[in-house]
């Protein structure tokens, strides 16, 4: 990856490792669910520290109950190790049979335009159409992506000067934003069920 410079986790070596491996990115962004963003993102680390490695071929290739184990030592890589262990296998054989186990492919793979690279992300195990979004307005405000029409594909993520997900963080003060943001998004849908 690019010389980019990630600041999502508040932890130097779990964004260093962001930074600069594309499947860890993509496993983060896949954690990002029901757990606090620097959880989710500080997963990848946890993973390279307890199996050794963090390559989609190895995280495929483990056992799968020796990797639930992995995701349920302390401190847990997510609340839910059982689902999130086999999301996160699932994630790697499809990286490993997909795109020959180089996480960065699918947005550089034959110079894709952003509608390309989101068809290419909601193919993948785990992302949905949002998830999917907010990836790509990841990679093209913090990783360098340059697709063209990247921010269109993206939608509202893809949007400067708001912060509404972990393509806005880039120091302690925008993951504050982010999360008020969150926070507001949240409370505005509880009343309006109310």
């Amino acid at each position: 990856m690019d010389d980019m410079a990630l600041h999502i986790t508040g932890d130097t070596a779990a964004d260093e490792l962001l930074s600069t491996d594309a499947f860890a990115l993509l496993t983060g962004m896949l954690l990002d669910q029901q757990v606090p963003m620097e959880t989710a993102f500080a997963g990848p680390l946890k993973i390279k520290q307890r199996v050794g490695s963090i390559d989609p071929v190895t995280v495929a290739g483990y056992d799968p109950e020796r990797f639930v184990e992995v995701f349920k030592q302390t401190p847990a890589v997510h609340r839910f190790p059982g689902s999130m262990a086999g999301r996160v296998q699932s994630l790697a054989q499809a990286v490993v049979d997909d795109w020959r186990a180089d996480a960065s492919a699918i947005w550089t793979q034959g110079d894709p335009n952003g509608a390309e690279v989101l068809k290419r992300l909601k193919g993948l195990p785990g992302f949905g159409e949002q998830k999917a979004k907010i990836f790509l307005a990841l990679l093209g405000k913090q990783v360098g992506l340059n697709a063209p029409g990247w921010r269109e594909a993206a939608g509202a993520y893809g949007e400067d000067g708001y912060h509404r997900s972990v393509a806005d963080i880039t120091d302690p003060e925008s993951l504050a934003k982010v999360r008020a943001t969150k926070q507001a998004a949240k409370a505005a849908a509880k009343s309006a069920k109310g």
